[in-house]
């Protein structure tokens, strides 16, 4: 499975592709120059339970490490993956 990120001034997404479909998408809005607000997070019913959306929620993560950004996960799902993983909570914005 390949993570693919389109990203712009205002907003992005990750996007999780498997044998040319698309298994997922998870999108951000930029609040300011050092963070980013996880607002949606959507798997192809095709690919339920394969852990796309986790597969897309660490992409976010690296992407935040890497470039020195913090994440607001305003999306029930990225909320509730960083509420059980507390070693990715280093992102988090507070």
């Amino acid at each position: 499975m390949e993570i693919q990120q389109t990203n712009d001034t205002k907003r992005g997404n990750f996007e999780a592709i498997e044998d040319g479909k698309e298994a997922g998408k998870m999108t951000y809005t930029w609040a300011g120059d050092s963070k980013f607000i996880i607002d949606h997070t959507e798997v192809s019913p095709d690919f339920n339970g394969k852990g796309v959306g986790k597969k897309l929620l660490m992409a976010a993560v690296e992407y935040a490490r890497t470039n020195d950004l913090k994440i607001i996960p305003l999306c029930p799902f990225a909320k509730s993956v960083f509420d059980k993983t507390p070693d990715i909570r280093d992102v988090l914005f507070s």
